[in-house]
Formats: C-alpha cells, sequence, structure tokens
C-alpha cells in the first residue's frame, strides 16, 4: 500500500490507483488528515522529518473550538477532556473592573478545550498507530517533489532516505513549508504583528476553571507596563499566562519574565504573590500571511504552510483543522472515482476565502485594540466594544473566530426550485442535532460526518418516539429512499424529530464536512439530484485533464 516510486509500466500505471496521499508534516494538521482520509479508506503516508515524539511543552497549547475538538475526538475515539480543560466561564477585565462575565453551558455557549499541543498530537499519533491505512515515516525529511498527470513522486533524505510514490501530496509542513518553497508558491503578509511572553506555571488562582483576559492591569512589571494579560487553566493546576509585548525586538530576559509572573500573581491574589512552580516559557510571535495558491497540481498546502493567523486572541490551529476536514472528503472521492478538478480545485475557492476574510477582519480590528488611544479612548462605551472584540477572538465567535461559511463557493447549487430557509444558510455548518441513522440507533448528526458520503437528512415529527419500522415505509420515506439511491455521489438517509427554522418534511442536504448544501421543501427527487451533482463538483467526466491551477509540474531541489 505504501509504495515507492516504480517506473511507468502499464503495471505501474494500474497500480498507481491505489498511490497513498503523501503528507508532509506530522503536526496536528498533517496527523488529522492522515486519519480522516482513513476513515474514508484512503491510504496515505506521513513524512515526519523528526524521531516521532513531541517534546513536552505547556508553554505551547491550542484553544479548540467546540466543532474542531468534536472532530479530533471523533477521529481519534478519545476524549480529549482528559488531557486538556473546558473551560467552567471567561471574564474580561479592565483595570480592576470586571466588564464581561461568561458561563460555558453545552448547549447556548459550549465551552472552549485547552489542551497542550504534545497532548494532542500524542493522542493523533496513538490514533494513527493503530491505522492500517496510515503509515508514519519518521526521519523522513523532503527535498524534492515531482508530479506528472497519473501521480507525484517526493524524495526524502537522512538515514532512510528514499523516493515516495503518491496519488496526492499535501504540506502540512508549517510556516516555513518545504512543499511551499519548492512549488515557488508566494507567502505575502505581515511579521510579528503581536509577540507574547508565556508562561506555564502551576498556581492557585481565584478563578476555579475559569480563563481570564486583563487589560491595562494596575500593577506596574518590571519593564514596560503590561497592556494585557491573558490566564487560560489547563489540568492539574496549571495555567498558561500570556503578557502581550509592545512593539519592537526587545529581548524578554529571564529576570523580566519572572517579574512579571510575580506581580501579576499577587495583583491577581491581593497583594501577595502566592506559591508557584514555573514549569515552562516562551516568546509567542504572531504573523499573518496567506499564500497565493493552495493547489498546484496533484499539490496541496494546508495548515500553517498556507496561512498564518492569530492575533486578538484568535486560533490559527482552528483553521488548520478546518482545512484538512475540508480536503479529507474531496481527495477522498477523487482517490475512489477517479480526478474531479471542478471539486479539488473548490478547495482553494473555499478555505482561502474563509482565511483571507478573517485576516481581514483581524487587520480591520487592530487599529482599534492597539491603536494606542486617540479620540477613540474618550468614546463612552469604546473599552467595553472592545472587550467584547477580543472575547471573540478568544472565544471562537464573530468574523474574527467563528467557522467560516461557503455560501460563495464553486460548489453552491444553484436555481432549486423547491429550496426553502432554514436557521442555517447554505454554505454554514450544520446544528448538532439528534438522529435516526439507517440501523435505526439514534446518534448525534455530527457523528455520521467524515465518512466520505453526503447526508439526506429528513425533518419528520413523531419518529424519534416509535421504532424505525414502523415509519420506515410509511409516508414519503419511500420516495426519498429512492431518490438518495439514485444520487451520483455516495449518500446516507437519516431522519430527526426536528431542526432550527425547519417545517416537517423539509430534506437537507448535508456535505461530509458538515456544510449546509441546500435544504428542500418536501422530496423533490430532480432538485435533490442537482444539488447533490453540484456538491461534488458537476457531472464527472472519465478522463478529467487537471485544471489550469493544477497543470503546472513542480520539480527542485534544495
Amino acid at each position: 500500500m505504501f509504495t515507492q516510486a516504480r517506473e511507468d509500466t502499464v503495471e505501474g500505471r494500474e497500480r498507481r490507483a491505489v498511490d497513498p496521499v503523501i503528507i508532509v508534516g506530522a503536526g496536528p494538521v498533517g496527523l488529522t488528515l492522515a486519519l480522516a482520509l482513513a476513515r474514508q479508506q484512503v491510504p496515505s503516508v506521513v513524512l515526519d522529518e523528526g524521531p516521532g515524539k513531541d517534546e513536552h511543552r505547556l508553554a505551547r497549547t491550542v484553544v479548540l473550538r467546540e466543532d474542531t475538538a468534536a472532530l479530533l475526538e471523533r477521529l481519534t475515539g478519545a476524549s480529549l477532556a482528559d488531557v486538556g480543560v473546558r473551560w467552567a466561564g471567561w471574564r474580561s477585565m479592565r483595570r480592576k473592573q470586571v466588564t464581561q462575565e461568561i458561563a460555558f453551558d453545552d448547549d447556548a455557549e459550549p465551552a472552549p478545550l485547552h489542551i497542550a499541543q504534545h497532548e494532542l498530537t500524542g493522542a493523533l499519533r496513538a490514533a494513527l498507530a493503530g491505522e492500517r491505512l496510515a503509515k508514519i515515516a519518521v526521519n523522513s525529511r523532503l527535498d524534492t517533489v515531482e508530479q506528472e498527470v497519473s501521480g507525484v513522486t517526493a524524495h526524502t533524505r537522512g538515514p532512510q532516505g528514499t523516493w515516495w510514490r503518491g496519488s496526492y501530496l499535501v504540506g502540512c509542513d508549517g510556516p516555513r513549508s518545504t512543499v511551499r518553497k519548492l512549488l515557488d508558491i508566494r507567502f505575502p503578509g505581515r511579521t510579528a504583528v503581536e509577540r507574547h511572553a508565556v508562561a506555564a506555571l502551576r498556581a492557585d488562582l481565584p478563578w476555579d476553571g475559569e480563563a481570564l483576559l486583563h487589560r491595562t492591569p494596575p500593577w506596574r512589571a518590571s519593564g514596560p507596563p503590561a497592556a494585557e494579560v491573558t490566564g487560560r487553566p489547563l489540568p492539574d493546576g496549571v495555567w498558561r499566562l500570556d503578557w502581550l509585548l509592545p512593539p519592537g525586538k526587545d529581548l524578554v530576559t529571564p529576570e523580566v519574565l519572572v517579574a512579571r509572573v510575580r506581580e501579576t500573581l499577587a495583583g491577581w491574589s491581593g497583594g501577595s504573590t502566592p506559591p508557584y512552580e514555573l514549569l515552562d516559557t516562551g516568546v509567542h510571535t504572531v504573523h499573518h500571511r496567506l499564500a497565493r495558491r493552495w493547489r498546484v497540481g496533484r499539490v496541496f498546502l494546508a495548515g500553517d504552510a498556507a496561512h498564518l493567523l492569530g492575533t486578538l486572541g484568535t486560533q490559527g490551529l482552528d483553521e488548520g483543522l478546518r482545512d484538512a476536514d475540508n480536503l479529507a472528503w474531496k481527495l477522498a472521492l477523487a482517490w475512489h472515482h477517479g480526478p474531479h478538478e471542478a471539486l479539488l480545485d473548490s478547495y482553494q475557492a473555499e478555505r482561502r476565502a474563509v482565511v483571507a476574510a478573517r485576516l481581514r477582519a483581524a487587520d480591520q480590528a487592530l487599529p482599534l485594540l492597539r491603536g494606542g488611544g486617540g479620540i477613540r479612548a474618550y468614546v463612552p462605551g469604546a473599552a467595553r466594544g472592545h472587550d467584547v472584540l477580543l472575547t471573540d477572538g478568544h472565544l471562537g465567535r464573530g468574523p474574527l473566530g467563528a467557522p467560516g461559511s461557503y455560501a460563495g463557493s464553486p460548489l453552491a447549487p444553484r436555481h432549486l426550485e423547491a429550496e426553502t430557509p432554514v436557521d442555517t444558510p447554505p454554505g454554514a455548518p450544520v446544528e448538532d442535532v439528534r438522529v435516526t441513522a439507517e440501523d435505526g440507533s439514534f446518534v448525534r448528526l455530527r457523528d455520521r460526518l467524515g465518512r466520505g458520503a453526503l447526508l439526506v437528512l429528513l425533518i419528520a415529527p413523531g419518529t424519534g418516539v416509535w421504532e424505525r419500522r414502523h415509519w420506515v415505509g410509511a409516508g414519503i420515506m419511500p420516495r426519498l429512499a429512492a431518490a438518495v439511491t439514485a444520487l451520483p455521489c455516495p449518500a446516507e438517509l437519516l431522519v430527526a424529530e426536528g431542526y432550527p427554522g425547519a417545517a416537517a418534511h423539509t430534506v437537507l442536504l448535508i456535505r461530509p464536512d458538515g456544510h449546509l448544501v441546500t435544504a428542500l421543501n418536501g422530496v423533490r427527487a430532480a432538485d435533490l439530484y442537482a444539488a447533490a451533482e453540484a456538491a461534488v463538483g458537476g457531472p464527472a467526466r472519465a478522463a478529467e485533464e487537471p485544471s489550469a491551477a493544477g497543470a503546472t509540474a513542480a520539480s527542485a531541489a534544495t
């Protein structure tokens, strides 16, 4: 299954249909992509330039929104809350005043998950260790990529340097991406938009399980005053503290950092520094960059190789995981059923647009939040509005952090007569409602995602109180089942008691990554077929050539 390069013989051309997807980079995005492909029966090989172990760094953590945390838990089969913390609440403070308090609730306001990155990659590696369709090749540093119409060849150097043959290649190899450089893709943007001093420490703080954003704290640490400090809890009484640093390249010395720790803890604890254990430190520098292209032929970029963001509390890893979720089902469909260029091109069109919008929102907010005063400082309510903006970034809400919508996607269907509105607009992520699966079991809608099939969800009040055998052959079910069977791609039929804003007999068509394609008023077989066909890029062609974006072959060596 994990093949090295072969000569261009007839046998070789036939076997290339089962070549794995080559994933460059064994960070969270690359490992997530490998698991997502495996769940859709696509083999992959992950080229890890390291030894296969992740350095334990408590100062290097990630905050995951509910949707991305659910994606990882679905793929790993593990509860990440066992190695991370779901916050009990959030509070914003300005000087000595609490300006905002939020108590998290599983339904109204799901809690973010805060986890050390090495714990996250450890869970992903553990899941991959038992996965027959995925292989991690350690000590394998990429130095060459070559591609043609039929596949991709990659060369790695190191103790086991060799050539690898793949159907596609995805660069998940971080900000200094070798894949991006070999493809000669520009990576414009802004350098050092923000800098933070970071410390992980064990201490008893007044906020049990709550995260805190404190702007303009009333104490003055050694050196320039702290404009902003964030405290985020981890398991076992550990906290990650981040201090926003002033512009410039001044070194953060150990003495200055310890002074900040002591004075911050004293300020939060009523005047005296409580006992603490300093576990890890670092400096986190945020850049804003966006790759010009995310696809060249059979090679793609994802995660930090394609984009860098993270100011104002936003989390870049969230977007990288959504890259993997978006790309996995499209690669799986192309791997199983043959190349479909419109579908593969849609990855760049959808994901790059969402990340670009996120970067624009951050760039527009930065002058307001980091402008240093001016007339805005005297506008009534301005400070409270700024705190709300920052909260949105930290909690993954609003334009700074909420999951993006693919409303303008090239995969969106056009001119459906039976289309009807629901509370979720087309292109947006669907709500996680309880559904009845084809075997009659009750599951969450989110549990059926990521299997390579479209989901067709019928809203049928009353079905939740009756066994499936009583209603599966009644009413509109037989017609809908026949329409689903006739779709041009794999699809699964589900039934739900209700969905926000949906009337009885509404039929929702949902992509494998959980975004709504359309909602139809009743069983309209022709419209359902047209929507499904559009969702996979239009009618498939038997021998489709790569698009103009994919026609460039990449061949280079470091």
